[in-house]
């Protein structure tokens, strides 16, 4: 039978404490020291390794991969190397990190201090580095090609992520947290690849993560303790279910992504592939490139633009021009940073060409499913009106540009639509004027299509001349033929198959081999990209995704750009200006209405979507485009300087978890978590404020739990440690609580002393764990049968032992950490009048 103390009523001694707990025997298993040394790191490499491969989709080529394995192998090769003779862990951390920072300086810097010691001239050029780099992504289309800044970027990231990735598996032991590391490295190419990235890289990346699991996951809490943790053993299958839970878990998640949520399609979703007026798929824009060897994508028919104003007029619509070659691929935008625009909704300066003499056309405009970051217009542009601000012109490349892709409401252009005459055109000279030189430069032509150009234009007497001898060369005479399906590839240079061999194609190889022709001759020269002029709709015009198309501009002093369509066609439905037609000297035409030709091909703008024009000289009065949502030019330095006081944090956040076990490092899991949030955050600001800002609130939604559990604790602790009026209440609470967040809940209808006996035996205390726990035991028992009597003065030190015995028979595991079972749960606390000992 067991007695029991009445409320108020005070025993001569102390009621007795809880039978004597015993711990359960354990297998102490040490393993091989090749086995806990070297596979955990060596895996750890491998898998970062494996992640970076999903950079793909963002980044041109795969020069960039032996980049990233040498960082990968220098961090893990030194981690080993440091561990081997018992280095603290955060010198590990730290010094991991200063031979990345060396290998940056050596690499990417050439005022290094004896070539890799990064001293202030070798740290401000590696600064300028660095933000070519942040301006690059901030403005580049994906793939970018892997220029010395992208390298650089790319080879500091991964090389980041291998120092985390290596210190949460081999100082952390906690293999299974290098998960989400591994994730985020998939999460930015995916966000902003123009397709799905290539599965072989989520295989790699999987079957790398798994290989982690495999050889650390089974060891974590042995290391810890030299034991086996409650629940696991050491059979096969105990390794082998890892490896089986991510290998099905990847074949769904491929399996859901292809077949079920089109997730990686730019933006598309489940039941958005309709087209016409009022698609949900989001509309169309064009790709800011043009191929050599063809890509067409035609699909449905898209009404895209009404046009007003033309008249019987027939003219292209120019989005955007390209200007700079890549060698066998075709013709897109620059590198570099974002050209100076003027604001579109404000007065704008004379396109090139324009002496503002001839009539002004009003045209109106309507986007019926266009979504882009260019403003399609005609002509030499004067005017706009309608336009909401966050649009630049840029009279250098003609273009009306925003930085991001966006819908766009009807808008009014004023715009000259003249034309020179053949006479003005012979008696003019190419080039010149304000147009830098770079549109008459180009390398990597094969000397088989130089020989042509120049045979062609050998009897040529003028610019003009030259320019039209190579614009009737792509005739049906010469056996070009335009075609939606191209020629087979026969030769190995794109360009002289398509001008030698094949000759079959459509108007985007036609735009790109004529452009490379014209620099050949030292002619300033552009391919353009836009629309042909529809077809009559009533008053208007219909312009459809039937209707992109290209074409080549070329620069003539004081006449401006002048265009020439090389794409032959057989269907009447093609447009030549007066000046190229047999005989012709007036600037006044109209072209044929029965137009069907389909040509560049349409597809959904890449993520990135800002703009890069040419290097046009400035202006005077023009104000540097800073559109709404970029972030400002600190942000991308600061975002790594974060990084890495993150990776410190964290590393001295692991060390005091293992060593100190107590409240002085309780503040160094909540820096690191607050610089790697920061960082997170600037990071996506270089993209746009609103991921910024979604990232942010996902963040703090995320961390509630945990803050919330942090809260609690703190104070509880601070009650029990100034021995204040239900500090015994508060510490019952909070073991309970601990128990719950490790999995573990003692249900509240069991007595203290049951609850005790599971804590100890369930969570494996040891003799000091359970000394400790006597005493708070006895403690809890007093203050609710005899509350007038004094609490014991051992007890604030006896709890925060218990803890500490807690931390190291039951570590918690990060799940615990991050989402607390407690909080989810409702709180039941023992009070007086609960059955006092069973």
């Amino acid at each position: 039978m067991t007695t029991t103390a009445g409320p108020g009523s005070r025993p001569d001694s102390p009621p007795p404490g809880p039978p004597e707990l015993h711990q359960p025997s354990r297998r102490v298993v040490e393993p091989s020291q090749w086995r806990g040394s070297i596979l955990p790191p060596v895996a750890a490499g491998l898998a970062t390794l494996c992640a970076s491969t999903s950079l793909t989709g963002v980044v041109g080529g795969v020069g960039w991969l032996g980049y990233v394995t040498v960082a990968v192998v220098l961090v893990a090769a030194t981690g080993l190397a440091l561990r081997a003779v018992r280095t603290p862990t955060v010198v590990v951390g730290l010094a991991q990190l200063v031979a990345l920072l060396l290998l940056i300086t050596g690499v990417f810097t050439s005022n290094g201090i004896v070539g890799v010691i990064p001293g202030p001239t070798a740290l401000d050029e590696l600064n300028g580095v660095l933000t070519a780099a942040f301006d690059q992504i901030r403005s580049g289309l994906p793939p970018v090609d892997a220029t010395p800044p992208i390298l650089c970027l790319v080879t500091i990231a991964i090389g980041l992520v291998a120092v985390l990735v290596d210190t949460l598996t081999v100082t952390a032991s906690a293999p299974a947290a290098t998960g989400l590391v591994l994730l985020c490295v998939y999460a930015v190419p995916a966000s902003l690849a123009d397709g799905m990235l290539p599965w072989w890289t989520f295989v790699l990346g999987a079957s790398a993560f798994a290989g982690l699991l495999a050889v650390d996951g089974n060891h974590r809490h042995r290391r810890w303790r030299n034991r086996d943790s409650p629940g696991l053993g050491n059979a096969p299958a105990a390794a082998s279910a890892p490896v089986a839970v991510v290998a099905v878990a990847l074949v769904l998640g491929l399996v859901a992504g292809s077949a079920v949520t089109a997730v990686g399609t730019v933006g598309r979703l489940p039941g958005s592939g309709q087209s016409g007026a009022g698609a949900g798929s989001g509309g169309l824009g064009v790709n800011p490139f043009t191929s050599l060897r063809g890509m067409l994508d035609q699909g449905t028919t898209v009404d895209l633009f009404r046009v007003r104003g033309l008249g019987n007029d027939k003219r292209l619509l120019r989005a955007f021009t390209l200007d700079t070659y890549r060698p066998n691929r075709g013709w897109s935008l620059p590198d570099g940073p974002m050209p100076a625009g003027f604001p579109a909704n404000q007065p704008l300066p004379a396109a090139p060409g324009d002496d503002g003499a001839g009539e002004a056309r009003q045209i109106q405009i309507e986007p019926l499913n266009w979504v882009d970051v260019w403003m399609p217009v005609y002509g030499q542009l004067r005017g706009l009106q309608g336009v909401p601000p966050g649009w630049y012109y840029d009279p250098g490349s003609g273009a009306v540009f925003s930085e991001r892709k966006q819908r766009i409401a009807p808008y009014l252009e004023a715009a000259s639509l003249a034309e020179p005459s053949k006479d003005r055109l012979e008696s003019a000279t190419a080039g010149g004027g304000d147009i830098p030189a770079t549109y008459s430069q180009i390398t990597g032509v094969d000397p088989r299509v130089v020989t042509l150009t120049q045979n062609l234009a050998a009897g040529a007497r003028t610019d003009f001349d030259k320019a039209s001898a190579i614009w009737r060369y792509f005739s049906a005479e010469n056996g070009f033929t335009y075609d939606t399906a191209t020629a087979a590839a026969t030769d190995s240079d794109a360009l002289a198959d398509f001008l030698l061999n094949g000759k079959r194609g459509f108007c985007e190889q036609f735009a790109s081999a004529m452009a490379v022709m014209l620099r050949v001759l030292h002619l300033p020269a552009r391919v353009a990209v836009g629309f042909t002029s529809g077809y009559a709709d009533g008053d208007a015009r219909l312009i459809t995704s039937q209707d992109a198309h290209a074409w080549v501009e070329v620069y003539f002093r004081d006449l401006g750009w002048v265009s020439f369509d090389p794409t032959p066609r057989s269907d009447g439905r093609g447009y030549v200006p007066p000046y190229l037609q047999s005989g012709a000297t007036s600037s006044s035409s109209t072209g044929s209405e029965d137009e069907d030709v389909p040509s560049v091909s349409t597809t959904r703008v890449a993520p990135s979507g800002a703009p890069e024009t040419q290097g046009s000289v400035a202006h005077p009065g023009a104000t540097q485009a800073t559109p709404a949502g970029s972030a400002p030019g600190w942000t991308g330095w600061t975002a790594l300087v974060l990084v890495l006081i993150a990776l410190a944090l964290t590393a001295g956040a692991f060390v005091a978890l293992r060593t100190l076990r107590g409240r002085p490092a309780a503040w160094l899991p909540l820096a690191a978590a607050g610089a790697w949030l920061v960082a997170v955050v600037l990071t996506a600001w270089l993209v746009h404020w609103v991921l910024a800002l979604v990232l942010l609130l996902l963040a703090v939604a995320g961390l509630a739990p945990v803050v919330l559990r942090e809260i609690h604790r703190h104070r509880r602790l601070t009650a029990i440690g100034e021995g204040r009026p239900g500090a015994a209440d508060a510490a019952w609470a909070e073991l309970m609580d601990e128990c719950t967040d490790r999995g573990m809940p003692i249900p509240p209808s069991d007595t203290v002393r049951t609850a005790a006996q599971k804590l100890a035996t369930q969570h494996h205390l040891d003799d000091e764990g359970k000394a400790h726990l006597r005493t708070v035991i006895g403690a809890v028992e007093r203050s609710w049968y005899s509350p007038a009597e004094a609490m014991d003065e051992n007890f604030a030190s006896a709890f925060q032992g218990l803890r500490r015995s807690l931390e190291r028979n039951a570590p918690m595991s990060w799940r615990g950490r991050l989402f607390p079972r407690s909080v989810f749960r409702k709180r039941i606390t023992a009070g007086r009048g609960t059955p006092a000992i069973g």
